[in-house]
């Protein structure tokens, strides 16, 4: 991999605002993705998570919970602490358009109704990082610090 490919994915347009974004967020994608793999919070952890997946047809349930949640709770360390957080952001929203499409559309807008409201927003803020990159407090900013002066 090219020093400078590695540079531009470290890139960031940002300044402080994305702290503001990374961190709340990243702490509920953690919340979210240690639900589905440790049964943390309330969750089910990944053999329920899979069968409640396998249920909706996304199969296999199981590999399908591992990469939702390990998506979810690495995807969310990364933004918390803002390292790699174009990918992982990319991989969040993602994994935000398969729960939005796969889960909630059918139910409307509104959470009341398990609605996607709430992916909606998850996805917005996950693509307006993975546009933005991580902003001057992160990890990526101190790795690329040539870039990132704003």
């Amino acid at each position: 991999m090219s020093n400078g490919f590695v540079k531009r994915l470290l890139a960031t347009q940002a300044g402080w605002s994305a702290l503001a974004l990374r961190v709340p967020v990243g702490i509920i994608f953690v919340a979210h993705g240690a639900q589905k793999l440790f049964a943390w919070f309330g969750g089910y952890g990944l053999q329920g998570t899979g069968q409640w997946m396998e249920s909706i047809g996304l199969a296999p349930g199981q590999l399908m919970a591992l990469l939702a949640g390990g998506a979810e709770f690495f995807g969310g360390l990364a933004l918390i602490v803002g390292l790699l957080v174009r990918p992982a952001a990319a991989v969040l929203a993602f994994a935000m358009l398969v729960a939005i499409f796969s889960v909630h559309a059918a139910n409307g807008l509104f959470m009341k109704n398990n609605g996607y409201e709430f992916g909606l927003a998850l996805l917005a803020v996950s693509i307006s990082l993975a546009f933005s990159g991580a902003g001057r407090a992160s990890l990526d900013a101190v790795l690329a610090p040539a870039d990132n002066k704003r």
